[in-house]
């Protein structure tokens, strides 16, 4: 009789116990964020094996470069404290020898990992090829979001209440994420995670509940647009678009899906909810539209779209601005949308800069009168409150500000360019800097208006786009909104098709104001899908143009400014205001 003999498993195949690994736990403190462009100023690593601390490794790193002044601000690290360090070069072989046959641990481990790879390979090291473990993605798999707002090693390190306090120092913060580690590994065990290779397939793998939902996509079908995510008592918890539905869905219960907010809503999600849609087009107006009427608790963008605010020229006997949340049916006129009052204010003081309108709040007529404030003195105002202007050299003033915000936004531009310029010849930097983000505020305002009002001002409009199977996805808009979408098939006669979708198309009834219909992102999409490769205007009930001095042609210099800023903001490791 033959005996089946079982054979033993090797350590290798068993994985290797956590209590048996040797972790670095490493955090660097930088220049700035690309390891491309910036150094490294400190290292600080703790050597743990089995919960117990075997080793530690610190040192200030002379980055050869100054220290950018916000960095200093951060990490409290001076030029003088570094002047007298080791440079890299030096630094780095004895930290990978301390880090040798030893898993490492960073927290947003990619960034410190990178800058270490990048080190090396300036200086003819080989890169470490050491399992690496985030103990920030590791976070972000295993705790929902009611016990932590946030994965910050800060919030992290108060929540499982580290001995150390992270403080932007190198050792300091590898200590509090050593405790941090030592939480995540006792969380982990609950599920079975027992050797470093689990370990890794547990930041890699979906999440139980991932794969208990899987089911939820089986009956979506193949096919452009909106999904919904529901609890069981039919909320709207998440509202996203796609191409292709099904594909779209099944990928929140993979391993690609690693966002913490979206694993929490697939636990509580009990099914998705599909509507189908002709076009893309179509599937992108339609989430925006129940996202603003749903308001899902798991999306982030969209969800109020009635929260903006307005640039006011006011209809009264002599007008101001003001700041107001609703476009009324009056003879106002409107500059916006604004999404925070604070971007209105630094448009109205742009528009102020350019054009002596008055800026008190009290309601004036001819016969009403008061004292002249301040700003008649600066020559900032004409003082229609004292009787110096008649309402008819006020109105000059009135219509140049409706040109500057409907039309030509050329004198504000102008003025304020003049006056940074006085500014920055003074050195006056910081203010100069504040005209220039009010008058890139305004600008772009402006263009964006004027881009919608070329849209929402067209009664009717029917264009059409080639479909990937040879015919052609054709919407109807009316106002900026879209009322109609559907798919001619190829070779099919449009004129009946057409006729057909423009009778069967919402009805719609212009409000006031520059967004008479729809909200500014439905208008925006339509804009995006107009620009877009291949889309013929197939008719056109009214007049589609901008203003041939409109503020298109100052916003692209305003961006091209800013782009120069940011570049050199990011080579001299600076934050952008």
């Amino acid at each position: 009789m033959l005996v089946e003999i079982g054979v033993q498993g090797t350590l290798d195949e068993l994985g290797t116990p956590l209590e048996h690994v040797t972790f670095v736990v490493f955090d660097l403190e930088t220049t700035g964020g690309s390891h491309a462009e910036h150094a490294i100023t400190e290292i600080g690593a703790v050597k743990v094996r089995g919960g117990e601390v075997i080793g530690e490794f610190a040192t200030l790193v002379d980055p050869g470069r100054p220290i950018p002044p916000f960095i200093t601000v951060l990490t409290g690290i001076t030029d003088a404290m570094v002047v007298a360090a080791p440079r890299i070069e030096q630094v780095l072989p004895a930290f990978l020898e301390f880090a040798a046959g030893a898993a490492l641990v960073a927290h947003n481990a990619p960034f410190d990992v990178g800058f270490i790879k990048a080190s090396c390979q300036a200086n003819g090291y080989p890169p470490p090829t050491a399992p690496v473990v985030d103990t920030a993605d590791l976070a972000r798999r295993v705790l929902t979001r009611d016990e932590v707002p946030n994965c910050k090693l800060s919030t992290l390190a108060r929540v499982f209440r580290s001995s150390t306090e992270p403080c932007h120092r190198a050792l300091a913060d590898a200590k509090a994420t050593v405790d941090v580690l030592h939480a995540l590994i006792e969380r982990v065990g609950a599920y079975g995670v027992s050797t470093l290779e689990e370990l890794k397939g547990f930041v890699r793998a979906p999440t139980p509940e991932q794969k208990r939902k899987r089911h939820l996509a089986a009956s979506v079908p193949s096919a452009p647009g909106v999904y919904v995510f529901e609890d069981e008592r039919g909320e709207a918890l998440y509202i996203g678009k796609s191409g292709d539905l099904r594909q779209r869905v099944r990928s929140y219960f993979t391993a690609g899906e690693t966002r913490a907010r979206i694993r929490e809503m697939i636990g509580i999600a009990e099914r998705v909810r599909p509507i189908v849609c002709a076009t893309g087009l179509e599937a992108e107006v339609r989430e925006l539209r129940l996202i603003a009427a749903a308001k899902p608790r798991y999306n982030r963008r969209s969800r109020f779209p009635e929260k903006v605010v307005w640039l006011k020229l006011t209809d009264e006997p002599f007008p101001r601005l003001s700041i107001v949340r609703e476009v009324k049916a009056d003879r106002a006129t409107y500059l916006g949308p604004f999404t925070s009052a604070r971007g209105a204010e630094d448009a109205r003081q742009a528009l102020h800069e350019a054009v002596p309108l008055r800026q008190c709040t009290e309601r004036i007529t001819e016969r009403v009168r008061r004292p002249a404030c301040a700003l008649a003195e600066m020559g900032r105002c004409g003082a229609p409150c004292e009787g110096r202007q008649t309402p008819g050299d006020y109105l000059r003033h009135v219509e140049d500000a409706r040109a500057a915000m409907e039309h030509d936004p050329g004198p504000v531009f102008a003025a304020l360019e003049a006056r940074m310029r006085r500014l920055a010849a003074e050195q006056r930097y910081e203010e100069a800097a504040v005209d220039r983000d009010r008058l890139a505020i305004f600008v772009r305002t402006a263009a964006r208006m004027q881009r919608l009002r070329s849209l929402t001002g067209v009664p009717e409009m029917v264009a059409a786009a080639p479909a990937f199977d040879g015919g052609w996805d054709i919407h109807v808009v009316r106002h900026g909104r879209l009322t109609a979408a559907g798919v001619m098939p190829k070779g099919a006669h449009p004129t009946p098709f057409v006729d057909a979708l423009v009778a069967t198309a919402e009805t719609v009834v212009p409000g006031p104001g520059p967004l008479p219909a729809a909200v500014a992102e439905e208008s925006e999409c339509i804009l995006r899908w107009l620009d877009s490769p291949g889309v013929r205007l197939v008719r056109v009930d009214g007049v589609y143009s901008l203003p041939a001095r409109g503020a298109g042609r100052l916003k692209q210099r305003i961006d091209l400014a800013y782009q120069g800023l940011e570049a050199r903001n990011t080579r001299e490791g600076r934050p952008l205001r």
